[in-house]
Parts: structure tokens; C-alpha cells; sequence
């Protein structure tokens, strides 16, 4: 029992120090992190199909996939900070599974098209209703959780992400040997409609438990108890949920934090250009080597390794949250280097395979950064849910336009530009996460002045009113 004790504290950290909060934690965890995968199996389902049949079905020309991915983060783009503002007036609880419903009707859509523009309008309004989940989650796990707390429930969070996209390519795979041609619909058609049959009561679970906020919830397995103690046990709120008017936009743009994260996650996601593109199950189609299943399958250690890096650096980051986040994003730097580097002359296949797989290490990012975020801007919950909303949004912008210029499936099977591209951002996100870091220094810094000098200030109160206490009239000195 002492060993799984041990064990306990250094995976999950050490446990909360009531039974009370031990229960809530319990009940939280539970409850947010079962949601989000179906997210990125609703969104990583094309590029499954495109090389299952699709591309010859519906008559793919030149770069049209990449159009779709672009139109696609367009409406992505487009719908970050309306959903994070809308979160800030309508219920999580209502709003996160009304646009899970939405998306998954989108993707049943997708089933029945029989051209590229179809799909690139479905895409496009499908994105936008998707963009809601992961930057709105991202800031409910900032609302419940500790910064101790947050680095692994995120990496979680990110995990389920992960294995959607796992748990799509493995899907197509068995959809193409075993449905292919069934009630007339090719094996990608039923990758859509069994996606929509996978999203549907995940929208609905959503509807029935997913909590809220702290400051909101109204979740029946919650007792009256336990909402309190979720408010009590977090740091403060200087400007709670909803306080929005023009004060937000000085108190964002005004921010360091503004520039520092976005930035940062610029760098960070656009690291991840040959896993998003996906780059290995194009380059294993144009071989003519591996069967439709083994483009499929061969993938899915990509998003394997994302989610053992996800896992391992959330928990590493949450071990001194106030110092280990930077730490992060200098490895990740090095790994989207050294891929980029292997990927530019590979000596051998299995070099090109090791290049792929190791670029799944980027994934990490999408924990370490928004927990990162989360941490140094939570006393203003309006202006934290703008950031994350931003952080993602411009990342989205650049990547519109470098998935086009570096990373398009007329660029196969080399990239060879996408490959300086992958080494020039990795150097980029060394830079800005050793200025994020000197950033949060500087901020430490100045609130620990602040804290002594409030305490200064409190002291000399204090001696005042004594003294004035010792000079009334009828008080005997001793």
C-alpha cells in the first residue's frame, strides 16, 4: 500500500488534504475530462478518408485537400473568441454540447457530398462550431482546477484529443476491410456517418453532467458543500466571469501576456505541421508499398507518441508549476529541430519513419502552454478566456498559410521547404519560450514587492491604532 501511495503522489501528485476535497476532485475529474475526444475524431476523420478513397471518389485535384484545411481553420479562426465570449453569458453546460451536436450533423453531411466544394463549405461552418471546445475547455480546467493541479489534467484532456485521432485512422482501417461497399456507401462514407453515431450522445452526456464553473455549477452530483469548497480552495478572482465592456480589451492588449502566449503557441502548434498535415500517411500512399488498412493503422504511433510526451511532460510540468513550464517548451524546441533536420536528408526509411513519429512530441505543447497561461493570468477570468481564445486564433492564422506554402500534398513525398520551415519554427519557439519565462520572472518579481510592501503598509496600521490605543484618555500604561 505504501508503494501505490508512492506511486499516486508522483503520477497524480499528493493527494488533496480533506476527504471532502478529495471527493470533489474526484467528481470533477470525472466529469470534464470523459468529453473531449470525439473533437479531433470528427476532425481528423478527412485526412483518414482522403487516402481511403476519397480522393479518387469525389475527383481530389492539385492542392484541394490543403484548400480544406484552410477553409476549415478559416471557420476555426473565425469562431475562437465568439465561443469563449458566448461562455462568459451562456452556461458551458448548454453551449459546449449545442456545438458538439452541431459539428457532429456537420460531419454526417460530409458522408453524403460528392465533390471538394461541398466539403469545404461543410468544413468551414463545422470548424467554426468546433473551435468552441478546445480553448473553452482549456479555460473551464483553468476555472476548477490548482495550478498544481492543472498541468495533468490538461495533458489528459489533450491525451483524449489524441486518441480520437488515433482511434480515427484505426477505424478507417477496419471500416475500409469491413464495411467497404455495405447499403452502397464506400468504407470513408461510414467513417463520417459512424463519427456523427460516436459524437451524438457524447453532446447529450454533455447536456445531463458537464459542470460549469465553480462559480455556476449547478450539477446535481455537486452538493451545496462541495460547490462552496470549489470557489474556497482556488486563488482569488479580482474580475469574475462576465465582466466584459471595453475595460477587457486594455486589460489584454495592455498585457504582456498577450503577446508572450500568443506567440509562444504560434510557435508551438506550428511545430506540429507534419502530424496535422498528415504528412506520413501521404507519404506512405505515394510509395504504392502499403496496403489502404497500413496507411491507416502505420499513423496512429504518431498520435501514440503524442500521448505518452502529453502525459509524461503535463505531469513534469506540474511538479513546480512556477518554474518547470519553461523547461517544456525549450524540449519541444529541440524535437521539432531534430525532426525537421532528419526529415531534410533522411539516410534511410526508418530515419523518415523516427523523424515522423518524434514530430507526435509536439502535441505536449497544447498542455504545458495553455496550463502556463492558465496559471499566470487567473485572477481575471474574462481577459484569461480572451487569451486562450487569441493564443489559438493566431496560431490558426499562420498556419492557414503555411500548411499552403510548406506543407501541401504537391510537395510530396519530400517537403523539402516544409522541412527548413519545421527547423526555423522550432528555433523560434526556443526564443520566445526564454522570453515568456523572463517575462514571468519580471511579473514574480514585482508582485512579491507588492506583497511586502501591503504587508509594510499593514504592519505600521497596526502599530498605529496600538499607539493610538496607549494615548486614549483612562488607558493605564504598565
Amino acid at each position: 500500500m505504501a508503494l501505490l501511495s508512492k506511486v499516486r503522489r508522483i503520477v497524480w501528485g499528493a493527494p488533496a488534504t480533506t476527504k471532502a476535497e478529495r471527493r470533489l476532485i474526484l467528481k470533477i475529474d470525472f466529469f470534464i475530462l470523459t468529453y473531449y475526444w470525439c473533437n479531433y475524431l470528427d476532425r481528423a476523420n478527412l485526412n483518414n478518408a482522403y487516402v481511403s478513397g476519397m480522393r479518387e471518389a469525389l475527383h481530389f485535384k492539385g492542392t484541394q485537400l490543403n484548400q480544406i484545411n484552410t477553409i476549415f481553420y478559416g471557420g476555426y479562426l473565425l469562431g475562437q473568441i465568439p465561443n469563449n465570449l458566448i461562455l462568459q453569458k451562456v452556461r458551458p453546460r448548454i453551449w459546449l454540447p449545442l456545438t458538439c451536436l452541431i459539428w457532429g450533423f456537420f460531419t454526417l453531411g460530409t458522408a453524403f457530398t460528392t465533390n471538394p466544394t461541398q466539403i469545404m463549405v461543410i468544413r468551414f461552418f463545422q470548424a467554426f462550431f468546433e473551435a468552441s471546445c478546445f480553448v473553452g475547455v482549456q479555460w473551464i480546467l483553468g476555472s476548477w482546477y490548482k495550478p498544481s493541479e492543472i498541468g495533468k489534467r490538461t495533458a489528459i484532456f489533450t491525451s483524449s484529443g489524441l486518441a480520437g485521432t488515433m482511434f480515427s485512422g484505426i477505424m478507417q482501417g477496419a471500416i475500409h476491410e469491413t464495411l467497404d461497399g455495405s447499403a452502397g456507401l464506400a468504407g470513408f462514407r461510414w467513417l463520417f456517418v459512424i463519427d456523427f453515431l460516436i459524437t451524438f450522445p457524447i453532446a447529450i452526456y454533455g447536456f445531463l453532467f458537464f459542470p460549469d464553473t465553480p462559480l455556476s455549477t449547478s450539477a446535481r452530483y455537486l452538493t451545496p458543500e462541495e460547490r462552496s469548497l470549489a470557489v474556497e480552495r482556488l486563488p482569488e478572482i479580482s474580475k469574475e466571469r462576465g465582466v466584459l465592456g471595453w475595460s477587457l480589451i486594455r486589460r489584454v492588449i495592455a498585457s504582456w501576456h498577450f503577446w508572450a502566449f500568443v506567440l509562444l503557441w504560434i510557435a508551438n502548434s506550428n511545430t506540429e505541421m507534419y502530424s496535422t498535415n498528415a504528412i506520413m500517411q501521404l507519404w506512405l500512399r505515394s510509395t504504392g508499398d502499403y496496403t489502404i488498412s497500413e496507411v491507416n493503422y502505420i499513423p496512429t504511433s504518431v498520435s501514440g507518441m503524442g500521448i505518452v510526451v502529453t502525459l509524461l511532460l503535463g505531469w513534469y510540468s506540474d511538479y513546480n508549476p512556477s518554474r518547470n513550464r519553461w523547461h517544456v517548451g525549450v524540449l519541444l524546441s529541440f524535437t521539432s529541430i531534430t525532426s525537421g533536420a532528419l526529415m531534410l536528408r533522411p539516410p534511410t526509411e526508418g530515419a523518415k519513419f523516427a523523424a515522423l513519429i518524434l514530430n507526435g512530441c509536439q502535441f505536449a505543447g497544447q498542455t504545458v502552454m495553455f496550463a502556463w497561461a492558465n496559471d499566470l493570468i487567473r485572477s481575471d477570468d474574462a481577459k484569461r478566456s480572451v487569451i486562450i481564445a487569441c493564443m489559438n486564433m493566431f496560431s490558426i492564422a499562420v498556419y492557414m498559410f503555411w500548411s499552403i506554402l510548406f506543407y501541401n500534398v504537391t510537395q510530396a513525398p519530400g517537403w523539402f521547404k516544409g522541412n527548413w520551415a519545421m527547423i526555423a519554427m522550432g528555433l523560434f519557439l526556443l526564443i520566445v519560450t526564454l522570453a515568456t519565462y523572463m517575462l514571468q520572472r519580471r511579473q514574480e518579481r514585482m508582485e512579491a514587492l507588492e506583497d511586502a510592501s501591503r504587508n509594510m503598509r499593514a504592519t505600521e496600521d497596526k502599530l498605529s491604532m496600538e499607539d493610538v490605543a496607549v494615548n486614549m484618555p483612562g488607558h493605564t500604561k504598565v
